[in-house]
């Protein structure tokens, strides 16, 4: 079995708009309680590839660094964990990722390529070894440019201040000092001052590149090269592998800012730049969908598309919203427990196995990826941990009415906010929050002013009792449950409170890959085409 998978990064439009995910969702099943483990990329990706919460795999912060800050960093998906890829690729699969990466790259230095997908089982792999940001097209909405900016400046002021406060001292007599501290503070400013002017251009370098396998193709990127370069290289794989099993990840760069979009699809949708991307996303679905076709694949292949987390509903300029909406789920990107965050598109299909149409809205999880594709394939799941993903394959052929899933915790980096209770006997979705983030401003859906929400300190509410919802009848969780209004709350609060205590008892400490000391920029371990800091080639031209 041909073994396919496309990814996008956040999906909720009107249908008419993505005919060809439409299709998809026709022609397979939908899953409308698919629920991913983060609701931020890193994380969530990590969780999607090992099976696992990626509080196991020591993929979360305990210090608000939510996900990879750079390429040029130490953290990453541990050499230990085992994804579903490396399980394929010992059964004979052709295993390749295409797309964004965002796990991590060098342990010590800048080739030794820890991290790298071709280290986690894909023997190949062309994308981004890092992330789309919006500090590649040096957008107003910045992940760091604009802060390290002001840091810079910040510290360019108080050293100028200080070198003329020497000089004038020692000019006037007023302070004894040699001039070697006047010249050290006015040259350390004048660093500082251009370091702020060029800070933006050396994040493009920095992590703005695309590689194929262990070699630097871009640095930095040519953006509106970028969607047929990946297109160009979905359908090679394709080719190459038809005539035997194969695992195709394809990683789309899209629906996050800074919403890089070709012309052509510039201006099209009624929904603004995200709609245009969100269009021109579906237009790639459905290349690849024909490029299927046309190779004879589609009824051999399994394709499952997702989205690692909710939209970002902080990314917004003006009347203009760049991160997507989240329809009428409550909360978004970054939110550890609220649905909006964590509720994802998730579809099936597999011609002539799969029935069509079926939807299902029993909850699921990105980890039930990892044993569904690993038995497809005649293996099994690693018995040496926890898994925490379920087999899907029963649930989507019909032969089972519900998910293995009991309960699912909700993470907000290592800490837990929320937990679901599926409580079958009574076909309801109970959904308990012992943390949520303070909205700003008060009143509004999210953290307006901040990049993402946080997970703990001054800027979360802990509630006592917990926060209890009854998902089957209140999906957008405004109705708060009380014990005067249910009378089971405590019969509830206890059952899901035991989940969560046995769930902990599962838990091992390990180290945690995004907290500082993996999480900040290493010089020696930046990948760099030249003699660093000279990191600029272009080694594949691609279509014109």
């Amino acid at each position: 079995i041909s073994g396919s998978r496309d990814r996008d990064n956040m999906l909720h439009l009107h249908h008419s708009w993505t005919p060809n995910i439409d299709r998809l969702a026709e022609d397979g099943v939908k899953l409308t309680q698919h629920i991913s483990a983060a609701s931020l990329c890193t994380p969530s990706r990590a969780a999607f590839l090992t099976g696992r919460y990626p509080v196991r795999s020591g993929m979360v912060s305990s210090i608000g660094y939510r996900v990879l800050q750079w390429t040029g960093a130490s953290g990453g998906l541990p050499t230990n964990e085992t994804t579903f890829a490396k399980i394929l690729k010992e059964k004979g699969y052709a295993t390749g990722l295409i797309g964004k990466w965002h796990l991590g790259l060098n342990c010590e230095s800048a080739s030794d390529h820890c991290h790298h997908p071709l280290h986690h089982g894909f023997d190949h792999f062309y994308g981004m070894p890092f992330s789309l940001m919006g500090d590649c097209a040096h957008w107003e909405l910045s992940e760091k440019r604009v802060n390290l900016e002001q840091k810079l400046n910040f510290l360019f002021q108080v050293l100028a201040l200080v070198a003329l406060t020497l000089a004038a001292g020692k000019l006037t007599h007023l302070i004894p000092v040699s001039w070697m501290p006047v010249i050290w503070s006015a040259l350390s400013a004048v660093l500082l001052l251009a370091g702020s002017y060029f800070v933006g251009a050396l994040i493009v370098h920095a992590d703005c590149l695309l590689m194929r396998n262990h070699t630097i193709t871009e640095q930095p990127m040519r953006f509106q090269k970028t969607t047929p370069l990946i297109l160009q290289e979905v359908a090679s794989f394709l080719k190459r592998n038809k005539h035997g099993p194969f695992l195709l990840f394809v990683s789309f760069l899209h629906v996050h800012i800074p919403l890089i979009t070709m012309e052509n699809f510039l201006g099209k949708s009624l929904h603004g730049l995200y709609g245009d991307n969100v269009e021109e996303m579906d237009w790639m679905v459905g290349q690849i969908l024909d490029t299927l076709d046309m190779e004879g694949l589609t009824n051999s292949t399994l394709i499952y598309f997702t989205s690692d987390h909710g939209g970002s509903l902080e990314n917004q300029l003006g009347n203009s919203q760049y991160g997507g909406w989240n329809g009428i789920y409550k909360g978004g990107k970054g939110m550890g427990g609220w649905e909006g965050g964590i509720r994802v598109p998730g579809i099936f299909r597999w011609p002539g196995v799969l029935p069509a149409g079926r939807v299902i809205g029993e909850p699921t999880s990105l980890m039930d990826v990892f044993p569904t594709v690993v038995q497809l394939a005649g293996s099994e799941v690693p018995q040496d941990r926890v898994i925490d993903g379920q087999d899907l394959l029963p649930l989507l052929l019909g032969t089972a009415q519900h998910s293995d899933h009991e309960f699912l915790m909700h993470y907000c980096e290592g800490f837990l906010h929320a937990a679901r209770w599926h409580q079958r006997d009574k076909g309801t979705m109970w959904k308990v929050h012992f943390v949520t983030p303070v909205f700003q401003p008060e009143g509004a859906g999210a953290c307006y002013g901040r990049k993402v929400c946080p997970c703990f300190g001054e800027k979360v509410l802990h509630h006592d009792p917990p926060l209890l919802f009854d998902l089957s009848r209140d999906p957008s969780e405004t109705h708060v449950l009380t014990p005067a209004s249910e009378p089971v709350f405590y019969q509830v609060m206890e059952r899901v409170q035991q989940a969560v205590r046995e769930h902990q008892r599962t838990l091992s400490p390990v180290p945690l890959q995004l907290d500082r000391l993996g999480n900040i920029w290493r010089p020696w371990l930046q990948p760099c085409c030249g003699p660093f800091p000279l990191c600029w080639c272009l080694r594949e031209d691609g279509p014109q």
